[in-house]
């Protein structure tokens, strides 16, 4: 049996938090027919209000980034325990947007996926080539190093989700062909087998420029198991709609 399909909507560094709230209603309002797990990862100054107003949903909540230490001297950043304390069950790691604007390395994601297991948080491990690194057909060597450098040892199949986002199809409505998407996923599932005793039940999500009109046939790709989605998150009917296409 395949693992539960999840939806993750990352909203980035958008809304305010009045628009935070109207958004949470109007997905948990018609929340009710989607038989998919979804979660929805606000900025962190959003948390709390999101998180009061999920409380009786079936929609889990997540961050967009974590600490690897639990407290300290750590100016601006956010420790596991917290996004738990705010009841939080996913946490994003390594977004190529982290990986690239705050430098973040392998070792680094790797540090943070430890601690947001250790404090019960799921990590939802990004990975994925630039258009640079497909040109020159290194695709899955570059998703290889990414996958092996950044998760955790001895981890199981309810410790981690991988997302698998191009860098070069995010936000440009451009998305790669099923085969492709289909070979990295299966790529990606072999080197968790290599890792994992049970990797054929981590997820497996893709993610880049998910919109309601592509959700159905991307689903139709081997070994994906739900989506990250980015700008489509940031509307009730948009996500809803992309959650009931991969349902």
């Amino acid at each position: 049996m395949a693992p539960r399909s999840l939806i993750v909507g990352n909203w980035k560094m958008n809304m305010n938090c009045l628009s935070s709230k109207a958004l949470v209603v109007n997905i948990t309002r018609n929340v009710r027919s989607i038989a998919i797990e979804l979660a929805i990862c606000p900025p962190f100054v959003y948390l709390l209000p999101v998180s009061l107003l999920l409380s009786s949903s079936k929609v889990v909540l997540g961050g967009q980034d974590c600490h690897n230490y639990k407290s300290g001297a750590h100016t601006g950043d956010i420790a596991p325990e917290m996004l738990v304390d705010l009841g939080c069950t996913y946490v994003i790691l390594g977004h190529s947007e982290r990986r690239t604007y705050h430098s973040e390395n392998n070792a680094v994601i790797r540090s943070k996926a430890k601690a947001a297991i250790r404090a019960g948080l799921i990590p939802i491990i990004c990975v994925g080539e630039t258009e640079i690194e497909r040109s020159a057909g290194k695709a899955l060597e570059v998703v290889d190093n990414q996958i092996r450098g950044s998760l955790p040892e001895q981890i199981n199949s309810n410790d981690v989700v991988i997302a698998y986002e191009p860098v070069w199809a995010i936000g440009t409505n451009c998305i790669p062909n099923i085969e492709y998407i289909s070979t990295i996923h299966s790529h990606i599932r072999k080197i968790l087998s290599d890792i994992c005793c049970d990797a054929v039940n981590i997820r497996l999500l893709y993610g880049g420029s998910v919109k309601p009109d592509n959700a159905k046939k991307l689903m139709s790709a081997v070994n994906i198991n739900g989506a990250l989605v980015g700008s489509a998150s940031l509307q009730a009917e948009d996500f809803l709609a992309i959650a009931k296409e991969m349902s």
